[in-house]
């Protein structure tokens, strides 16, 4: 019997699969895969785009994968390498095995997440998975963890007749509404159970404020297992979507008119079991090296744009009206402003950024905001007046008093600032950036030469 085949009527229930492998080895895969019976092996990874992408093999090369000898063509990947230097290797992460819980044509398929190498076995510098684990490594250096929780709101929408996805969402419920108005119930609940099923500790899933829109929360980790998580969770809702005939979208502003998707990410950096951004003494309870890592958010707010609200789309999420950030500022109250702290304090004080949508990619999006927050610890910067005020309504005066200014209006703005952030580009690295800019401003280019539904109501007939 070759490894990965098992009697299907002699292998475990799904649920008796180890939703914790911390510290697991290849050994441990090769024993797991065995025993469960797994037909196929997903070889997951991560475009600079933030796009999921994967290479399947069969049992034949199981090993070879778990050797991280699967190569594949880094040329047809929009943003990774040139056709001359085509080949990269798929390094998988032992403690990232699982089993993915749907009901797969073919047998049974298991996920490993991979780190993207080069044929003589260095880390790739276009791997955004490695990008997160430098600053991670930084971190590390000056004594902190970062931990982390990402709040990724989507939409369901129906599909035509012939499968194409719409903007007709099933249902006209808002926040915190129960069914029968909210016809999401059942979908969320079948996507909770998925996303136990593969380790995941699920908090709340509800409705959110826009009809169609919901939000589903996990618990917050270390920086690496979020992005890991938020990369599954968004393979997870897609399937379970398609599954029952809807569309799940990620688009940060699908519908005009009501509010669009965010990622709020909370955050904090913990030195072994303790808090650092708590301080039971000092005011607010908030140590200084929370202030400083928040003062290096703002600093580098504008900068940073473009990663964590990288699409054309992102920016009309980014507008007043809809709780969505557009100044740099932060408050303890206040929810306009790109940071707030919930009022939690002890082991839960943290900080959440407002300002990323769930298009972003997941590693690179708290790649720059960990490095940011660093950035600001190593210079010591003092951070600037929190801000309780409706800004909207602030004087030009007391804007300038406060230090707030506004996010960029649109990507190529964001774009603009990205090339003049050191920071920001260090932490990316020099390949990522340059890709990342040239992709980024193919897009904007292909949507300057658009010619909209709203030019052709506003235009044709007046001129």
């Amino acid at each position: 019997m070759g490894l990965g085949r098992a009697r299907r009527d002699d292998r475990p229930s799904l649920e008796e699969f180890p939703t914790d492998l911390t510290g697991a080895r290849k050994g441990d895969i090769r024993e797991l895969a065995e025993r469960f019976g797994v037909d196929f092996l997903r070889l997951q990874f991560t475009d600079i785009l933030g796009v999921n992408k994967n290479v399947e093999v069969p049992p034949s090369q199981f090993e070879k994968a778990l050797d991280g000898e699967i190569m594949f063509d880094g040329s047809s990947i929009e943003g990774f390498v040139r056709i001359e230097e085509s080949d990269m290797l798929l390094k998988p992460d032992p403690t990232t095995f699982r089993m993915l819980p749907f009901d797969e044509e073919g047998g049974r398929v298991a996920r490993l997440i991979c780190d993207i190498h080069t044929p003589d076995g260095a880390p790739f510098d276009g791997c955004p998975r490695h990008t997160l684990k430098r600053q991670i490594a930084r971190a590390r250096k000056l004594g902190f963890e970062m931990m982390a929780g990402c709040e990724a709101e989507f939409f369901l929408f129906e599909k035509a007749p012939d499968g194409a996805p719409t903007t007709s969402t099933h249902d006209l419920a808002g926040y915190f509404d129960l069914g029968p108005i909210d016809k999401g119930e059942e979908i969320r609940r079948v996507i909770v159970d998925c996303l136990e099923l593969m380790g995941f500790e699920v908090e709340a899933a509800h409705h959110e404020v826009a009809p169609g829109q919901h939000e589903i929360d996990f618990r917050y980790a270390g920086a690496l297992v979020t992005a890991d998580n938020l990369a599954t969770f968004k393979l997870v809702v897609r399937q379970v979507a398609n599954q029952y005939g809807y569309v799940a979208s990620f688009m940060p502003k699908p519908i005009q008119g009501v509010a669009g998707s965010g990622m709020h990410t909370h955050q904090s950096l913990f030195r072994g079991s303790e808090n650092a951004f708590f301080d039971a003494e000092a005011e607010n309870q908030l140590s200084s090296v929370a202030l400083q890592y928040i003062e290096g958010m703002l600093q580098h707010a504008r900068g940073s744009c473009a990663i964590t609200s990288p699409l054309v789309n992102s920016y009309k999420r980014l507008v007043p009206g809809f709780e969505a950030p557009v100044n740099v500022a932060w408050s303890m109250r206040n929810r306009s402003p790109l940071v707030r702290i919930p009022d939690r304090r002890g082991i839960g004080t943290r900080c959440e950024n407002r300002m990323p949508d769930p298009a972003a990619n997941p590693y690179l999006a708290l790649a720059v905001q960990l490095a940011t927050g660093l950035e600001g610890i190593e210079q010591k910067l003092v951070c600037r007046e929190p801000v309780h005020r409706n800004i909207f309504r602030m004087t030009y005066r007391d804007r300038r008093k406060y230090r707030i200014d506004e996010l960029p209006r649109d990507l190529h703005e964001a774009l603009e600032f990205l090339e003049k952030d050191d920071v920001v580009k260090a932490a990316l690295g020099e390949h990522i950036t340059e890709r990342f800019i040239e992709a980024k401003e193919k897009e904007i280019e292909s949507y300057n030469a658009y010619v909209s539904p709203w030019e052709i109501e506003r235009y044709l007939g007046r001129y």
